[in-house]
């Protein structure tokens, strides 16, 4: 598993995000060789079967691109099942205390290091691989933090700190809201909110990533110190082509 490695190692990471219920966008968007495509649930109506179906196409795709599942909220049984069906990694949105990043770690664990049930699933080989699985799984999954709430940042050192957790996430769009300016990302208390998450990260020599929204902030975010950034969303690439692709056409019907 070289991205999950070269994520721990603080490589530079460059992944796609994933919300379209759409399985074959999936293995295009692995076939393009990004590290990561994080499948999101938190803002989609994405069901437990698509998001299998999703990792299978990735998988199928036949390049090194992991799947990783962005679930909903850090509940236990939604991690555990979005592992069962066999994806490198999980992101949990609005980790707020230390409290709760142990708790999302030890829902992505098997006992007696977490509380991870052992099942029949696509995640250990519909039951063929339960005994490696078990034996290797909690060294492999790579867990992520979201830090995008006041109360995030307020314990966001503690939050690193937390044994087993592999990376903190930048939710950009959200840090900005509860910062009171939403989408501001020049302002001056978002800058400082967001070194402070990379400050936190790196002093446990932990990699920080975030999404870029536009494609000129890719470059930016690298710059200002993030070890890996999402760069676009999969709708987004289809408004953006869709978009281009329809001002040709009315500006060649203009000038014909």
């Amino acid at each position: 598993m070289t991205v999950v490695t070269d994520l721990r190692d603080r490589e530079p990471i460059v992944g796609t995000w994933l919300t379209l219920a759409a399985p074959a966008v999936a293995e295009a968007s692995a076939r393009l060789e990004f590290d990561v495509a994080v499948i999101d649930r938190e803002h989609t109506a994405l069901s437990l079967e698509t998001v299998t179906e999703m990792a299978r196409a990735i998988d199928a795709a036949g390049t090194d691109t992991e799947a990783f599942v962005r679930v909903s909220e850090n509940d236990p049984t939604e991690i555990k099942r979005v592992l069962d069906a066999g994806v490198a990694g999980v992101m949990a949105p609005m980790i707020d205390t230390p409290e709760q990043a142990r708790e999302l770690v030890a829902a992505t664990r098997y006992p007696p290091e977490g509380v991870r049930g052992v099942g029949i699933a696509r995640g250990t080989g519909y039951g063929d691989a339960v005994s490696e699985a078990v034996a290797d799984a909690n060294d492999e999954i790579v867990t992520i933090a979201q830090i995008e709430t006041r109360d995030g940042l307020t314990n966001v050192e503690e939050i690193a700190a937390v044994d087993g957790l592999d990376a903190l996430f930048v939710g950009p769009a959200d840090l900005s809201a509860a910062l009171g300016n939403f989408g501001e990302f020049e302002d001056e208390a978002f800058q400082e909110a967001v070194d402070r998450v990379l400050e936190a990260g790196h002093a446990v020599d932990k990699p920080v990533a975030t999404i870029a929204l536009e494609p000129a902030d890719v470059g930016r975010w690298l710059e200002q110190g993030f070890d890996a950034v999402v760069a676009g969303v999969d709708v987004d690439y289809v408004l953006s082509g869709g978009r281009d692709a329809k001002n040709a056409f009315e500006e060649a019907v203009e000038t014909r």
